[in-house]
């Protein structure tokens, strides 16, 4: 007997989903780390088993083993040219396993909920085009779009799917808060737009548990004749001894699933954390009970799609972009003491001041080497002295909660320029033993800043005030491949660097062929250059430092001094040689001051002063 289409069953009938494949997979043995999409093809009969155990426990609803296999998540794996493959047997699979009363659903997940936000999603079409091609293929009776966290992604997949089938299209999207999607609408006009693209149902998965699910139900307008479903985690993830688990109880998970009737959810299910015993508990329940209808809550959802409004940023003192405009500007390199004395850190910032220095510029453990927080001495600064401080972030030492909550800080003290580097890996530093986080390269945090500027937080959610970042990126010129360097550079400003900081240069010629290369640019390039102290020192830098190499002519200069007040002067003379050429070409001036020898990027600065003429 043929059954029923879904949407037509839907209308009258309440129909239970399976829970959880990848938690489920774990507690059987697989570790993490596995594909578990291509489990499909290599452990057919392990994955079979999986959907007939949700089928004996009652689901009706089964999801084909293909929430990754698309081909962003596949080539982490070297499997990208297995998408068509594993879900076309993937979606055979299911059907074999279960019987014929079962609605065999082509899971597609989202390519951006396990990544930082990526605004640019267009090129996400024709993965979702390849996925849902191969899984209709191999004969699903709908198509399940789930743990979306982005209305924009989730409409997309929308678009491109729609046209490709009459079958029904559950849409499912996954809340970081109740009731809001990480790209900040509400429940309400997400649920508007997916039936304007017209979803089947739509509904809410993973992330949030019973309780946080039921809440984002119960303030949510539903629209009218549109089933709705929900798949909530088992309560919150708990690591134990490294082991993962979730808390919530099948018996839980049972009584919950009559809250969700009442609220007039028809497609009922589990997500990460459920077992079959979830499921069966689930069943139980509602077995033999009719739906409800849905009641929305007495409010008027919005007509207009609109993110929330965030006020106007703070009024901030004028940056250093601002100023290289006008005149030359001068920014000086101090780092922060490796040990707690900050004395002679402020009197070393104090003297910069004094000689005219327009923003002083703290490194972020340069080197890999642990200094004192940069943050700290910034504020220390600028209540005490009221210099203007800038302060470097590494990509290195913080994971985004890390990153954004420092952003955050920076925003609530006052200091609004920064400069995003990369950073040394943390193996070459005082702590080899420390990990490289690197969630992000420095191109995605130069736009995440600028998110906080647009007043949204790194996931999406409003910040209630817009922040008000200058944000800096840092340019090597000194690679073989110079060329590909200025590509570089130029994705950087496309991602929202406001200004240009060099590694320090050492000849004349680069100083011309960075003005040459640059000079199609709109943002301010201040030029590097930081004095040498001994023909050591500019052995050292010349042939161990990555990213920095000084001229045959500075090098030979230097070897006339080991050390001491005559090799520093002699160092001052030719950075004195190199500013003048810089300031031919460049507004912009980088100094940076070699061991806490504060006292020569001072007379560079007084230099500097004196040349342009500018009266402080």
């Amino acid at each position: 007997m043929k059954k029923e289409n879904l949407k037509s069953y839907l209308q009258n009938h309440l129909l239970i989903g399976d829970g959880a494949m990848a938690t489920w997979l774990y507690r059987l043995g697989v570790p993490i780390g596995v594909c578990y999409e291509e489990l499909t093809l290599s452990n057919p009969e392990l994955i079979g088993s999986v959907h007939r155990s949700y089928y004996d426990a009652g689901a009706r609803f089964i999801q084909t083993n293909t929430y990754g296999a698309h081909r962003d998540s596949l080539a982490r794996h070297g499997l990208e040219h297995k998408v068509t493959r594993i879900n076309r047997k993937a979606a055979q699979l299911a059907r074999e396993s279960v019987g014929e009363d079962a609605y065999i659903a082509g899971g597609i997940g989202s390519i951006n909920a396990g990544r930082v936000r990526d605004t640019n999603i267009q090129p996400y079409a024709e993965q979702f085009e390849e996925q849902a091609e191969a899984l209709l293929l191999g004969g699903v009776d709908a198509i399940l779009l789930e743990t979306f966290l982005d209305l924009d992604e989730l409409l997309l997949a929308l678009n491109v799917i729609r046209p490709m089938t009459d079958l029904p299209i559950i849409a499912q999207l996954a809340t970081i808060e109740v009731g809001r999607t990480r790209d900040g609408f509400t429940l309400s006009q997400a649920f508007a737009e997916m039936k304007k693209a017209e979803a089947d149902v739509v509904g809410l998965n993973c992330r949030l548990g019973p309780a946080e699910a039921l809440r984002s139900i119960e303030q949510t307008i539903i629209p009218d004749d549109t089933p709705f479903s929900v798949f909530p985690n088992a309560g919150r993830l708990a690591i134990s001894d490294g082991e993962y688990s979730y808390a919530s109880v099948p018996q839980y998970f049972g009584d919950s699933a009559l809250r969700f009737r009442t609220q007039g959810a028809r497609l009922i299910g589990g997500c990460c954390g459920t077992t079959p015993e979830h499921i069966r508990m689930m069943a139980q329940v509602l077995a033999e009970r009719e739906p409800l209808p849905r009641v929305n809550p007495e409010c008027e959802a919005a007509e207009v799609l609109m993110p929330i409004e965030v006020g106007s940023p703070p009024v901030r003192p004028p940056s250093i972009v601002d100023t290289v405009k006008e005149r030359h500007t001068v920014i000086v390199e101090l780092d922060p003491p490796r040990d707690l004395d900050t004395e002679r850190f402020l009197a070393g910032t104090a003297a910069l001041q004094d000689a005219g220095a327009d923003a002083v510029t703290l490194a972020d453990n340069s080197l890999a080497t642990t200094r004192m927080s940069n943050l700290a001495l910034g504020a220390m600064m600028k209540s005490k002295l009221g210099a203007e401080p800038l302060l470097h972030i590494a990509c290195r030492d913080r994971n985004l909660i890390g990153q954004q909550s420092h952003l955050m800080g920076m925003h609530a003290l006052g200091i609004h320029q920064a400069l995003v580097i990369t950073g040394d890996p943390a193996r070459f530093g005082d702590l080899p033993g420390a990990s490289s986080v690197f969630d992000v390269s420095s191109f995605d945090l130069i736009r995440m800043i600028k998110q906080l500027n647009e007043g949204f937080t790194f996931s999406g959610k409003p910040l209630k005030q817009r922040a008000n970042f200058v944000v800096g990126a840092a340019f090597n010129p000194h690679v073989r491949q110079f060329d590909a360097a200025l590509r570089r550079l130029e994705k950087k400003i496309e991602a929202g660097a406001d200004y240009i900081m060099t590694q320090p240069v050492y000849d004349v010629e680069m100083i011309e062929r960075i003005h040459e290369g640059t000079k199609h640019l709109d943002v301010p390039i201040f030029i590097g250059i930081m004095p040498l102290t001994g023909s050591r020192n500019a052995e050292f830098l010349h042939n161990e430092v990555p990213g920095i190499r000084l001229s045959d002519e500075a090098r030979e200069r230097m070897r006339k001094f080991e050390s001491g007040p005559e090799a520093r002067a002699e160092g001052v003379a030719i950075a004195r040689e190199l500013t003048d050429v810089a300031m031919e070409y460049f507004n912009g001036i980088y100094l940076i001051t070699p061991f806490f020898y504060y006292e020569m990027t001072a007379e560079l600065t007084r230099y500097i002063r004196q040349k342009s003429s500018v009266v402080l």
